[in-house]
């Protein structure tokens, strides 16, 4: 029984550094999207909206945010499926976007963007 609870305890121990090392990678990643997008409890809309509570928030939904009609329009609520797909090619994903960023191709490098923008909730709060 005691090797189980070391083993159950080297798989969590484990599983946290993989997830900070996500987090990390993540931080990494949104350097690309920083000129555009702010995230955390200062956030403000740049040229692109504020991306706090991304997770299952409407696309185009930012008060405040002027946003194209495509992506109002765009009828995408964000998760990590969604995400994953649009960020690869905003452009192909939806049409006439004003978003002018070429993409990020590494799913790796989306996912770990993906794990980091999620930790923030809608007021800018690390979950």
């Amino acid at each position: 029984m005691r090797r189980v609870l070391i083993a159950v305890a080297v798989a969590a121990a484990s599983g946290s550094a993989a997830y900070a090392q996500d987090l990390t990678a993540g931080a990494t990643a949104f350097k690309k999207c920083a000129s555009c997008h702010d995230v955390g409890a200062t956030a403000k809309n740049k040229v692109g909206p504020v991306l706090n509570g991304l997770d299952g928030r409407k696309s185009g939904s930012i008060a405040g945010y002027n946003y194209s009609d495509a992506n109002k329009n765009s009828g995408i609520t964000w998760d990590e499926a969604s995400f994953l797909d649009y960020i690869k090619d905003p452009k192909a994903k939806v049409p006439n976007t004003k978003m002018a960023f070429a993409g990020i191709k590494n799913e790796a490098e989306a996912k770990n963007l993906w794990a980091y923008l999620k930790q923030y909730d809608a007021d800018g709060k690390t979950k």
